[in-house]
């Protein structure tokens, strides 16, 4: 009965390569939606979301919008480099995950803040393509942050 329930959860070679891509993509992500941010389109770009969220709004009371968004392009390399450092130190990597997480549910929670996410022409629970589609991505990347901080958490487990 035990070999058969340590079977289901043991990863094989598919769930092993997938944590490795994931583990790089997301990085990659990061790395280039931080980068962005210290550019002034998109610090434009991000301000209105900024602006209409209950939780940061009030960011905009202390710094430029310029500001924030390098605020956030710095937090979002750290997480980056954190989760990249799945190969040689796991522990870092699963901060980075749950960092990453947090990330993706506060940028999800701006799909019921902001104006303009649900396209009544389209009926029903339309949504536009921006900000709507946009932002819906963000529920992927925060469950493939989970999995990136629990594949962490099992390498550092095994050591």
């Amino acid at each position: 009965m035990t070999d058969t329930i340590e079977a289901k959860f043991t990863p094989n070679k598919d769930q092993n390569i997938a944590g490795i891509v994931a583990t790089v993509a997301l990085p990659v992500i990061f790395f280039w939606f931080g980068g962005m941010k210290f550019t002034s389109y998109e610090a434009e770009a991000i301000n209105g979301l900024i602006a209409n969220s209950p939780f940061i709004a009030f960011t905009l009371n202390i710094f430029s919008a310029q500001g924030i968004s390098n605020i956030i392009g710095s937090v979002e390399i750290l997480i980056g480099l954190l989760i990249a450092s799945r190969f040689f130190a796991p522990r870092l990597a699963q901060l980075g995950g749950y960092l990453a997480a947090a990330t993706f549910a506060l940028t999800a929670s701006f799909f019921l803040t902001t104006p303009g996410v649900f396209e009544p022409s389209v009926g029903g629970l339309g949504i536009s393509v921006l900000p709507g589609q946009f932002l819906l991505k963000d529920i992927g990347l925060f469950a493939l942050s989970l999995f990136v901080a629990a594949d962490a958490a099992k390498a550092v487990k095994a050591d």
